[in-house]
């Protein structure tokens, strides 16, 4: 149509003038219809002009979009968010390399199953354990780590960190105990050689009937090398070799099974890119076979190529079998047998002993609790320790990143219009989550649907702890500063380690996301709507905590000199990214009087919850004002703050003119931050005698039930918000662990008569007060053990936390040995709160085998998740009364 208007257009035209010329005749026309020609012969000009124009401002629009599209897909050009902080990384600092960054190589880097083994390097050799258990009356597989389980206990009771663990597993009538232990000692693989025991044992509870275990073994490459499978695997006969392969790391390798048990084993061969549903696979070959032959075994067959092996280790209780690894293979058969002797049968037994024994050592000297405590109380502190050390892991991926609809819906515009330009090219590569650079049809993007408004980080590996295996099995920020304050004290390198890889994490804004979900497996355990991370919100900096223990450690001399260095070398690396992380914090979340801050990622929308949660603090449901605003001032963020400043004066002087920081005078931050008249007029309420957050609030907000029609027209009830009363700017009046922040950071004088008042509301049963440790939010709250939304229990609103107490108790102790007229009051309370948090931890242990998440307000039991060796751990630090200095 475009096309053949044109054409008659320029067709009109010219036939007339033609005729004008041809016959001479123009005098022919009236007068009228000569005006009206001219009237038409200026339009044509004008409109002439007019497509000028517009020609000029579409080519001058095809140049800026062509810009922004160059701009927007060169890789060199990636988005302010998803770029890597512009300093040299601290994972490439020698002290990070050579013996080190060896003898971390393999390790039980897989929390999230019951037992796992892998390299710390992205597409590494993995190992790991299934077996069949019995839930009522029928066979499960366990795997991974959960809490539906029911076991009625499992976790490492000893672990080094490095190169020995021991792990019990407690299944109705079954106990598994794994070992892992490494051996350097003639191997020429990196990493060294490895090897696992497996003990399987009968509780004894059926009698003399001996049931039969099924256990299954398995090995992957996950960068898809071809594994090749033994010759000898159907007809066990004491040993067997399993598997070999060959890796670039590790070079030659075999995995072999020995035991002196009468043992049946099968296997099946898998070619898969996915390890984090091979449970899945192994139940419908399982399935498939006991459907055809009646057998519940495998089927003995392998897909061409398969890169993972799984083999099925079945006998009558008790047996063990010993798996060891051997790599670097090179030629000499004898070498490969003297090496396999070594970590199987009786040599790995005496090996295992000696690192039994070396734990128990170490243990007492860096915690020294032999002579303060009983039995029961140092294995549920051995527990804490090795748990800690045992759930570390390594994970490698890219973390997804929030992106507004807007800026998604801007770039996808740009596509369609470079597609429009460029119909034959390859789109170009983009780092977004939400798109591959060779989609075509473009339309798909703009499905109402999509809910892939996300950029992806650039790849990234993280080492580190994590809260809790069932649950939590991933790096969470703010967590892993009270993790470290326990790791360090068992082994510095380890802590340096973990603190350097989450600082490489820095974008060039200074941002840090606040959880890490990396991997295929680490995404299957995580619902969708809690995987995007949101750049505008923070976390508290807790690694400044234990970056300010070890700079304590220094002045006291805890540590050696060579110690001494490598601290400070990688304090002298770390201080420029540590000065960024502070500015991020300190321009994105100040509020809007002079030392203020607020936590960004409340919903002020939100029709569901009674009070929006403020996720971003770490104390989620914790309650703030009603009102989200960007009026408010949090206490507890400003107290992180003067923490972070005050840790970098101290690097400041530390380091001397050797470091550089941004503008920032810290010395005057902190002076500033540590206030305590400006802290007081801020935060301070004098008829409670205590800290608080301001903001928009009113205390006449509820949830009532609501009747609404669905979508389908069918009547329903929902739990929604309802507000009674106007919100005002006030303070917020909920004492509460957040209200003890300036009493946890040290700010309030000796002296001061507010201390007092601290010290009554701390020891008060009507408040905080229980025989189990410090509740977390006042029983005479309005909020006090009250539902979120119709399926948010109760979070921060009650139950005990450790990781608060734990702080509460160092403060304690703090004023219990200054000068002052409230020293013997703060000593009292000290020793009677230790002694209630310990007692309850040990007694819940033995009552229900685990360490959990938080302890309820009335009775002292275990809530939560369980086997949550998180910050809960920090129970061994009160137990040997190691505090830092907040």
């Amino acid at each position: 149509m475009t096309g053949a208007s044109r054409r008659s257009a320029r067709g009109r035209i010219k036939s007339s003038s033609t005729g004008t010329d041809e016959g001479g005749d123009s005098l022919r026309y009236s007068p009228i219809t000569r005006r009206g020609r001219a009237k038409e012969l200026v339009s044509i000009g004008a409109f002439k002009a007019n497509l000028k124009i517009l020609i000029g401002l579409i080519i001058l629009g095809i140049v800026v979009i062509y810009l922004l599209i160059n701009r927007l897909f060169d890789e060199s050009q990636n988005p302010r968010v998803i770029t890597p902080f512009p300093a040299p990384k601290l994972m490439d600092l020698s002290m990070f390399q050579g013996e080190h960054k060896e003898s971390l190589y393999w390790g039980t880097y897989r929390p999230h199953v019951y037992f796992g083994v892998r390299a710390r390097t992205p597409l590494s050799l993995v190992a790991g354990l299934m077996w069949l258990g019995v839930k009522d009356e029928m066979y499960v597989m366990r795997h991974f780590c959960e809490n539906s389980d029911d076991l009625s206990s499992f976790g490492w009771r000893e672990h080094n960190g490095r190169d020995f663990g021991r792990q019990e597993l407690v299944e109705n009538d079954m106990i598994l105990e794994t070992s892992f232990v490494k051996s350097n000692e003639d191997s020429l693989g990196y990493g060294g050689d490895w090897a696992v025991r497996i003990d399987v044992k009968d509780k004894g509870s059926n009698g003399d009937a001996k049931r039969s275990a099924h256990l299954f073994f398995y090995l992957a490459d996950e960068g898809g090398n071809v594994l090749n499978l033994g010759h000898d695997n159907l007809d066990f006969q004491g040993s067997s070799l399993l598997v070999s392969g060959s890796r670039e790391d590790v070079g030659d390798w075999q995995i072999h099974l020995k035991s002196q048990n009468q043992l049946e084993t099968h296997y099946s061969g898998f070619k898969t890119p996915h390890i984090y549903n091979l449970s899945d696979l192994v139940q419908r070959n399982l399935a498939l076979q006991a459907r055809k032959f009646g057998r519940l075994q495998l089927s003995d067959t392998s897909e061409d190529s398969s890169n993972i092996y799984v083999f099925q280790i079945s006998g009558r209780l008790p047996f063990t079998i010993d798996i060891p690894f051997v790599s670097g293979i090179r030629g000499e058969s004898s070498s490969v047998e003297k090496r396999l002797t070594s970590l199987t049968g009786l040599p790995l037994s005496d090996l295992l002993i000696k690192k039994h024994r070396e734990f128990d050592a170490r243990f007492k000297e860096c915690f020294n609790l032999s002579e303060k405590h009983d039995s029961e109380t140092l294995g549920v502190g051995k527990t804490a320790i090795a748990n800690m050390l045992g759930g570390i892991g390594y994970f490698y991926g890219q973390s997804k990143i929030y992106v507004p609809k807007s800026t998604k819906a801007s770039i996808i515009i740009l596509l369609i219009v470079y597609r429009y330009f460029y119909p034959f090219s390859a789109l170009p590569i983009c780092k977004l989550g939400w798109i591959s650079h060779r989609i075509t049809p473009l339309i798909l993007l703009l499905q109402p649907e999509s809910r892939d408004d996300f950029l992806l980080y650039w790849p990234a590996e993280l080492y580190t702890a994590v809260p809790s295996r069932p649950f939590f099995p991933r790096g969470f920020l703010w967590d892993e500063g009270f993790h470290q304050l326990l790791i360090w004290r068992w082994d510095f390198r380890i802590t340096l380690d973990i603190v350097g890889h989450w600082l490489d994490l820095l974008n060039i804004d200074g941002w840090i996301p606040r959880e890490q979900i990396l991997g295929a497996e680490a995404l299957s355990k995580v619902p969708e709507e809690f995987v995007v991370q949101y750049p505008s919100n923070g976390n508290p900096p807790t690694l400044f905590l234990v970056i300010r223990d070890l700079i304590d450690g220094i002045r006291t001399e805890k540590f050696i000199a060579s110690e001494r260095d490598e601290i400070l070398s990688f304090l002298e690396r770390a201080s420029v990214r540590l000065d960024a992380w502070f500015q991020w914090f300190n321009t994105s979340q100040t509020g809007k009087e002079s030392g203020s801050y607020f936590w960004h990622g409340r919903d002020n929308t939100t029709t569901r919850e009674l009070n929006p949660k403020t996720l971003s603090s770490g104390l989620d449901d914790y309650p703030r004002a009603s009102h989200p605003s960007e009026d408010e001032r949090h206490v507890d963020l400003r107290c992180w703050m003067y923490l972070a400043a005050d840790c970098m004066r101290s690097i400041s002087e530390l380091l001397g003119n050797e470091v550089k920081f941004s503008k920032e005078d810290y010395n005057s931050t902190a002076k500033l931050l540590s206030n305590f008249d400006l802290l007081n007029q801020i935060h301070y309420d004098k008829d409670h005698g205590a800290y608080f957050d301001f903001g928009n609030h009113t205390e006449k907000v509820k949830l009532i039930w609501k009747e609404i029609i669905a979508e389908n027209g069918h009547l329903s009830r929902q739990l929604v918000r309802k507000t009674f009363g106007k919100p005002k700017l006030t303070l917020v009046p909920h004492v509460g662990y957040v209200s003890f922040f300036p009493f946890m950071s040290r700010i309030i004088p000796a002296e001061s008569p507010i201390l007092e008042k601290q010290l009554d509301l701390i020891s008060n049963r009507s408040i905080l007060w229980s025989d189990y440790g410090l509740v977390s939010l006042a029983k005479t709250s309005s909020m006090y053990m009250k539902r979120n939304t119709e399926h948010d229990a109760p979070y921060w609103r009650g139950p005990i936390w450790m990781n608060m107490n734990y702080m509460i108790l160092s403060s304690l102790h703090h004023y219990s040995r200054v000068d002052g007229p409230y020293t013997e009051k703060a000593k009292e309370i000290y020793k009677e709160l230790r002694s209630n948090l310990i007692r309850n931890v040990v007694r819940n242990y033995y009552q229900t085998g685990y360490i959990w998440e938080q302890y309820d307000q009335d009775k002292g039991t275990g809530k939560g998740t369980r086997l949550f060796t998180g910050w809960s751990a920090l129970t061994l630090l009160i137990m040997s009364e190691e505090y830092p200095i907040f």
